[in-house]
């Protein structure tokens, strides 16, 4: 799966059945379903869960929080949009086969 196949399955009831649980924490958070997310993310138990579980606490506003989760990802939070986390969280995940 691609990235554009991805962001095209958000147009789906259920996420894909073929997609990893990090993806399937992301697939929730490209439509807007917080809880499930979070749900989801937070059963995974590495540092790419911990960037989505980051990245999660930075979307709703909790930034104590979210830094709390970047560092257990060894990351910084971005200067940038939170849309654009997603998209490279979403990339990287791809392209490393998660």
């Amino acid at each position: 799966m691609n990235f554009e196949e991805f962001k095209t399955s958000l147009s789906l009831q259920r996420p894909p059945e073929n997609i990893s649980a990090y993806l399937k924490a992301l697939w929730f958070a490209g439509k807007d379903d917080w809880e499930s997310s979070h749900h989801t993310a937070q059963d995974i138990h590495d540092k790419s869960g911990s960037w989505i579980h980051a990245y999660l606490h930075r979307e709703e506003g909790d930034t104590f929080n979210a830094n709390y989760w970047y560092n257990k990802a060894a990351r910084r939070m971005p200067g940038y949009s939170v849309q654009q986390e997603w998209e490279e969280i979403v990339k990287e995940l791809l392209d490393t086969g998660c």
